[in-house]
């Protein structure tokens, strides 16, 4: 049987995503995402791959294709009980 996920935490960030402009232009919205992975982790205390990243929040990193994804980027966050994070694109 399995367990229901509880959300332990739940946090809104919003995430500068200034730094991925210094990276080549053909792989930029990949390490907005590599960022965004690494910003929750260090926050909320979990491993960068226990991270899951929403349906929503990618499509708008990828909105403008791989060359332009936004400057910054406001997130919700929830911590569940198994020690993942899902993040979500805020409205």
């Amino acid at each position: 049987m399995s367990e229901e996920k509880k959300v332990v935490l739940t946090r809104e960030y919003v995430v500068n995503l200034r730094r991925v402009y210094e990276v080549s232009r053909t792989k930029r919205a990949k390490y907005a995402v590599g960022l965004i992975r690494r910003f929750v982790a260090r926050h909320l205390k979990v491993e960068p791959t226990a991270v899951k990243i929403g349906q929503r929040l990618n499509m708008a990193l990828w909105s403008r294709s791989i060359e332009k994804p936004p400057r910054r980027v406001r997130v919700t966050v929830e911590k569940l009980s198994d020690g993942t994070a899902v993040i979500e694109l805020k409205e």
